[in-house]
């Protein structure tokens, strides 16, 4: 692996570990990176663009390192001071990437992600166009994930309430043109294979036993156990075909086993994708990296 690459790989390292601290999100950051991809792709941006804009999806959340548990996994409304403290995550994920190597092409998704085009977003107030586009696309790829997801308050939305939210809220808490494409794409079913999993072709599954996210990776075979990092419980993964089903064993995991951990495949697959996008475009011969390497 090259040196570009295992910058990457850091990267994304660090976003998957914060991620794992959350029952309830898995997969979240692999589904934003991927809607944002399918959006920066489906308004033609160069190829180099749309790689960066699909890191930062990846990356748009790693500040809620600096979250407390007991906000982050609240099972109700939150207190204004503990939104407040949510609203501090942007900040917290820029001075987190503040001495990277490629903390240029992640910062503008990381910091203004939550940003809206009325000027009343966070943390800088940024209004219409002042926002970068990578931080307008994925906050709405953000949003739209959020909504659709199941979280420990409540069950996800089905898309078209998630879309139908979306449209009434262009021009306020989303960009107009990206927000109108976001629609269009999802009403025409080009969302359908990233809403619901963690990954290509696997669904998100949840635990048998108190419903929060358990990931089941590409890597893993029927007799595997997983497990939920909210519990503690045990599942062993049946696969039937491309179908894959958890039925607990009444165990709870060890300290070992729920340990965090990222998903190496998943991660060196995203990174081929990225710097294949990257090599492939005349940017990259002609500045490098993004103009951050020489050729």
């Amino acid at each position: 692996m090259d040196h570009i690459s295992e910058l990457l790989k850091s990267l994304y390292i660090m976003a998957s570990m914060v991620e794992a601290r959350d029952p309830y999100t898995g997969g979240h950051l692999w589904r934003v990176s991927q809607f944002s991809r399918i959006l920066a792709s489906d308004i033609q941006l160069p190829d180099t663009d749309v790689a960066r804009i699909a890191l930062g999806g990846f990356l748009h959340d790693l500040g809620k390192i600096g979250v407390p548990d007991a906000i982050l996994n609240k099972a109700g409304p939150l207190t204004d001071e503990e939104y407040a403290v949510i609203k501090t995550h942007p900040e917290v994920g820029n001075r987190l990437l503040s001495e990277h190597p490629l903390a240029a092409l992640a910062r503008a998704a990381v910091l203004s992600h939550h940003e809206m085009p009325n000027g009343k977003g966070d943390p800088q107030r940024l209004a219409g166009r002042d926002s970068p586009i990578d931080a307008r696309i994925v906050g709405i790829c953000d949003a739209f994930d959020a909504m659709t997801s199941n979280r420990p308050y409540r069950r996800g939305m089905p898309v078209a309430n998630a879309l139908s939210i979306i449209k009434d809220n262009l021009g306020t808490q989303f960009d107009s043109e990206l927000g109108d494409r976001f629609v269009a794409l999802g009403q025409n079913g080009k969302l359908d294979t990233v809403v619901g999993h963690s990954e290509s072709g696997i669904p998100v599954q949840e635990c048998p036993l108190c419903g929060p996210t358990i990931v089941v990776r590409r890597g893993h075979r029927s007799g595997d156990h997983v497990y939920c990092r909210h519990c503690g419980g045990e599942a062993v993964v049946a696969w039937e075909g491309n179908t894959v089903h958890l039925a607990p064993t009444g165990k709870k995991g060890t300290v070992e086993d729920l340990q965090p951990e990222a998903d190496v495949n998943l991660i060196d697959a995203l990174i081929r994708e990225t710097v294949r996008q990257i090599k492939e475009n005349a940017i990259y011969k002609r500045q490098g990296f993004f103009g951050l390497f020489k050729s």
